[in-house]
């Protein structure tokens, strides 16, 4: 950089430190801001869910189905049930195993931010992945100039 900046310019280090502070502030979004976790059913809930299913008056255990229709807008939507948060997940929902949470419009769980991609997250993930790339071709073409003019 201090090479840059006497062939150069002066607005080097500038551009690159305001870079670096906008990837690290979306990875801090990305990464404090909740994916879209869904609340988990309370064991009343839980225990509802299992009186619907069971109505024949048997005390016998059976497991809730793992998927339930329901009608929305004239639209036949599919629910699938989630055996660990004791609830039906709407569409586009998945349980991550990783922070054991529902995440709706559950896209991965990344290790680099250290939380899930979701409904709530995703945009400021994008940013962040975009930010870098911009950050990554800053600093290859610092390289590259610092290595042509040398």
């Amino acid at each position: 950089c201090p090479f840059l900046v006497k062939h150069l310019t002066n607005c080097i280090p500038v551009i690159g430190g305001g870079l670096f502070v906008f990837v690290v502030i979306t990875l801090l979004q990305t990464s404090f801001t909740d994916p879209g976790i869904l609340p988990r059913a309370t064991p009343d809930e839980a225990a509802d869910i299992e009186k619907q299913i069971d109505n024949t008056g048997n005390s016998s255990y059976r497991p809730p189905p793992r998927t339930k229709e329901v009608l929305i807008n004239q639209q036949v939507v599919k629910l699938k049930y989630c055996f660990t948060c004791k609830m039906f997940r709407p569409p586009r929902t998945s349980h991550c195993s990783l922070c054991d949470n529902c995440v709706e419009r559950f896209d991965h769980h990344c290790p680099w931010v250290g939380n899930c991609v979701g409904k709530r997250n995703y945009r400021f993930f994008y940013t962040f992945i975009v930010s870098l790339s911009f950050l990554t071709a800053f600093i290859f073409g610092c390289v590259t100039t610092h290595l042509a003019l040398s």
